[in-house]
């Protein structure tokens, strides 16, 4: 049964359950239906809840990542892609990584301001940070919020370097700031685009924009100059996994001078959202991608181990990799990011730094 067709799909969302919250005693259960006069599980409207944060920056150890440094505005993201890894931070708030991901979002309002708070700091040097570790700083909620904007505002006072990653097209509202980071060589956008299929990005994405529409998100940033790189992320054997060499054409056709990708990793209660998805979504193929997903990760859907965690390994892996090295072979070949320039770093210690 198509997922369409499916009374117990919930058009609109990527997770269909709301898996148990490991650090919770209790849990809801569901054992006499007869008794409720609606679904347990509704599709209800996204939530808003407030953090007063005392820190904006996250410091990372992981070899993994390119990026040691990263903020994040929002915890939990409309976006509602159903592989996301980030899923399982919400469980640290209270809420489950399925449903509530989706639609209880904690934003923090204070974001720029603690950011100016990191940048005067005693000897602090500049380092990349990244916009976002964890969820799109540019969801939806950003639209109205404009939490993102002021800190790239901040970003631009002081001269920081910043690397966004995004699929949302809302970053062009932010186009005039981002211009006058590039000029300064201190920005790198990251455009996440996994398949341009669109019947494929629509159960596996419910809420972001189109492949078109992130195809001229790359144009009109590169028309700008602003550097952009094309993330082939996740890749999901079975799903997408052919589809590497072409996005990379579509991507470096509008101008994208770099390439990077990651496969797919069901760790915490992803494999459980997931797999329950996959059944749903593509009862016919789920069993075969599940089993590829896993012959990527040593035989689990889970990998924690560095070094393979986000690459994969064995035949599967390497198949992928070959198709990504061949679509940057023969389409980006001769293009390259800018390095970062850190020279124009400007703190402001012991001057009056509110912006706000």
């Amino acid at each position: 049964m198509a997922h369409e067709d499916n009374p117990e799909y919930f058009k609109g969302r990527g997770a269909q359950v709301n898996t148990h919250n490991k650090f919770l005693k209790n849990k809801y259960v569901l054992e006499h239906i007869e008794g409720l006069d609606e679904p347990m599980l509704e599709n209800s409207h996204t939530q808003i809840f407030e953090e007063n944060a005392k820190k904006i920056v996250s410091e990372s150890n992981s070899p993994d990542l390119h990026f040691m440094h990263s903020i994040n505005p929002y915890q939990g993201c409309e976006h509602g892609c159903i592989y996301c890894y980030a899923r399982n931070t919400h469980e640290y708030y209270g809420f489950s990584a399925g449903l509530d991901f989706e639609r209880k979002i904690i934003v923090k309002r204070n974001a720029a301001k603690l950011l100016e708070q990191y940048f005067n700091k005693k000897n602090y040097k500049p380092a990349i940070i990244m916009l976002s570790g964890n969820t799109d700083c540019y969801q939806p909620m950003e639209r109205k919020l404009k939490i993102t904007r002021s800190l790239l505002q901040v970003f631009l006072k002081y001269k920081h370097p910043v690397s966004i990653i995004t699929k949302n097209n809302l970053i062009l509202r932010d186009i005039d700031i981002l211009e006058r980071l590039a000029a300064l060589g201190l920005v790198h956008v990251n455009v996440s685009l996994n398949s341009l299929d669109e019947q494929l990005r629509q159960k596996l994405e419910p809420r972001t924009i189109t492949a078109t529409g992130r195809l001229a998100v790359i144009q009109k940033l590169s028309e700008r100059n602003i550097p952009v790189r094309v993330m082939v992320a996740p890749v999901i054997p079975g799903l997408n996994s052919t589809e590497i060499p072409n996005i990379i054409k579509a991507a470096s056709e509008r101008g994208a001078r770099s390439a990077g990708f990651t496969i797919v990793r069901l760790n915490g209660s992803i494999g459980e959202i997931f797999t329950d998805w996959v059944h749903k979504a593509f009862p016919e193929r789920a069993e075969k991608v599940l089993n590829m997903i896993a012959s990527c990760h040593g035989g689990q859907l889970n990998d924690s181990r560095w070094g393979t965690r986000m690459s994969g390994e064995g035949h599967i892996a390497e198949s992928i990799h070959q198709l990504f090295k061949m679509g940057c072979t023969r389409f980006l070949t001769g293009r390259q990011m800018p390095e970062y320039n850190f020279t124009h770093f400007t703190p402001l210690t012991g001057r009056q730094t509110a912006l706000f």
